[in-house]
């Protein structure tokens, strides 16, 4: 299965691992799924640790390394993914989540998240 991860659980994989549920990391363990990283959430981080969240105290570029050598595949925003945001319904406002659901429709690839929101659209959105 291709699996894209939210921005929170990027982070609570490669830092904190207990924070996750069981189903998230069976899911991000199983061999036999790929894992993306999106740009989107890397854009994120890095804002939001600008801005002084707690948070998203991680050096994105740090993160962004490990990810790759452990395996994830990257997923640049290109416009189809843009352009697909305006036929998403207004359940949520945040703009770095709409990329992610924009992405995996378009991509075809199951976003996992954490966050109940997010799991409403009518999407490849799986609630962990």
């Amino acid at each position: 299965m291709r699996l894209l991860l939210d921005t929170h659980l990027l982070l609570w994989a490669a830092g904190r691992p207990d924070r996750l549920s069981k189903a998230a990391r069976e899911l991000i363990e199983a061999d036999d799924n790929q894992l993306f990283v999106s740009a989107a959430s890397l854009w994120e981080i890095v804002i939001k640790r600008g801005l002084g969240r707690e948070d998203f105290q991680v050096d994105a570029r740090l993160l962004r390394r490990g990810l790759l050598d452990n395996g994830y595949t990257e997923l640049p925003i290109g416009t189809q993914h843009v352009v697909a945001i305006d036929a998403l319904p207004p359940l949520h406002e945040d703009l770095f989540d709409r990329v992610l659901i924009a992405q995996a429709v378009v991509e075809g690839i199951t976003l996992l998240t954490t966050n109940e929101t997010v799991a409403r659209y009518p999407a490849p959105v799986r609630a962990v």
